[in-house]
């Protein structure tokens, strides 16, 4: 199933404003991070494991458990963000 992407303050910095990817059935937001950590270079370090980072599906917070839907949009940014 394919989802979109969206990436805020210095995710969109690092990757741009945002992309769509193809997931399992089943897929976690966890999964499409998984996903997008082994496309490597730019996302791989923008997304690593390691950094802290929020996440939204259809705009709602969420944490990497949280179950996509075919034309789900899932939004990655740093904890906090500027106004």
């Amino acid at each position: 199933m394919r989802v979109a992407i969206r990436y805020f303050a210095s995710v969109r910095e690092a990757l741009g404003s945002g992309d769509s990817i193809e997931v399992p059935d089943g897929a976690t937001v966890g999964t499409v991070r998984d996903r997008l950590i082994a496309r490597g270079g730019a996302h791989e370090t923008a997304l690593a494991r390691g950094r802290a980072l929020r996440c939204a599906l259809d705009h709602v917070l969420c944490d990497e458990s949280a179950p996509v839907r075919e034309d789900s949009e899932v939004g990655f940014f740093p904890p906090v963000t500027g106004g």
